[in-house]
């Protein structure tokens, strides 16, 4: 009988079939065993698995996509980006000491009105007139407190560390570059407008300005509490009020010069009041003035002193101009002049009481207010006629 042994040699491609089919039920059964030798990895692969699947079916049913978050990051970067531009702006605006730029508008203001003599003077031509000694002047009040802000960094650290310089919102390179620059513009357009008593009064501005702060031999006047307020005496008291009414007298409304009785007026009030601001803003500034060996009258004679010093000059100074107002020869100029410096006299001894010398920010605060009542003494001016 014929017997049949199977062999490799003889069925090679079935002999490779049951080998393969024979590794596949192997590795089926490892697999097997270690599913259930790790049960826990297992599960955890299939959670992972369902949750991607629920996202995914979460998304589409919502069209949420890919697109809607970047369009919420890149509005949050343009938020930021316009809060950092404001931010930067309004630090440009501190660095121009807004309560000196206001002070300067009212009062170019105000005198310009008192060489006219009827509603017919207010003219296109005296705007454009007022426009030209207001441009270059504010110009150079930038110039003026940003340079003493540059020469001051380290004290207004003490003193008052919220300017831009002192905090670093303002670069000092920036600083010196915004300095620089309204000087030269301030210079041009004086030079443009052909106008002396208006180019003399920028002059003037720049030299005393620049005494006051730059430190050099000689200058830095702003240590010696004379010099500092004679600084600030001449340009707010003087220059302001003379150069710029013989602009819109001579220059502007082409009249010859007069000097009216408002004006005389104008120039003595307003050195009582600027000696008076030359005093007072030293006395928040105390601890970083005798730091830096600044001898100003609060350092010498203390604090208290100083401020009802400058209290009963302001009085008195209001005194005055009620005595002055009643004498003039229209009712309602008496009225406006004499009840207008009697109440502003009744409203600063009253703030007066108030105030906590002992502290810088009460102190601080009732400088601000001298100030406003700096530029509320331009609006009854123009009636001492």
């Amino acid at each position: 009988m014929l017997h049949l042994h199977p062999c490799s040699c003889q069925f090679p491609s079935l002999t490779k079939g049951l080998e393969g089919a024979s590794e596949q039920v192997e590795n089926a059964r490892i697999i097997h065993q270690r599913r259930l030798s790790f049960p826990k990895f297992v599960n955890s692969i299939d959670r992972i698995n369902t949750r991607k699947n629920t996202s995914d079916k979460i998304f589409k049913s919502h069209n949420i996509s890919k697109g809607y978050i970047s369009a919420a990051s890149s509005g949050h970067c343009e938020i930021s980006s316009k809060d950092g531009f404001w931010k930067q702006l309004n630090a440009l605006y501190q660095f121009s000491r807004p309560h000196t730029i206001f002070g300067t508008i009212i009062g170019i203001s105000s005198v310009s009105i008192l060489p006219t003599k009827s509603l017919a003077d207010i003219s296109p031509t005296f705007f454009v007139g007022l426009l030209k000694a207001l441009i270059p002047s504010l110009l150079m009040n930038v110039y003026v407190v940003g340079l003493n802000q540059i020469f001051d960094v380290e004290i207004d650290k003490v003193n008052k560390p919220n300017l831009p310089l002192a905090s670093g919102e303002i670069s000092m390179e920036l600083g010196i570059a915004i300095v620089i620059t309204s000087l030269i513009v301030s210079f041009g357009m004086g030079i443009k407008f052909q106008s002396p008593p208006l180019l003399a009064a920028l002059i003037v501005s720049f030299f005393l300005g620049s005494a006051y702060s730059i430190e050099l031999p000689l200058l830095r006047w702003k240590r010696n509490a004379a010099l500092a307020a004679i600084c600030i005496m001449v340009v707010r008291a003087i220059v302001v009020q003379f150069a710029f009414f013989a602009h819109i007298q001579k220059y502007v409304l082409v009249r010859p010069m007069l000097y009216t009785r408002s004006l005389v007026f104008a120039v003595t009030f307003m050195g009582i009041f600027t000696a008076v601001i030359a005093l007072f803003k030293d006395i928040p500034d105390v601890d970083g003035d005798r730091d830096f060996g600044i001898q100003s009258f609060s350092v010498r004679l203390g604090q208290e002193r100083v401020f009802w010093l400058c209290i009963s000059l302001l009085v008195a100074a209001y005194g005055v101009a009620m005595v002055i107002g009643a004498t003039s020869s229209s009712l309602f100029s008496r009225l406006v002049t004499v009840l207008g410096h009697f109440l502003l006299a009744c409203f600063l001894l009253f703030q007066a009481q108030s105030v906590d010398i002992t502290s810088q920010v009460s102190v601080t605060s009732f400088y601000m207010l001298i100030w406003k009542l700096f530029y509320a003494e331009y609006l009854p001016i123009p009636f001492f006629r």
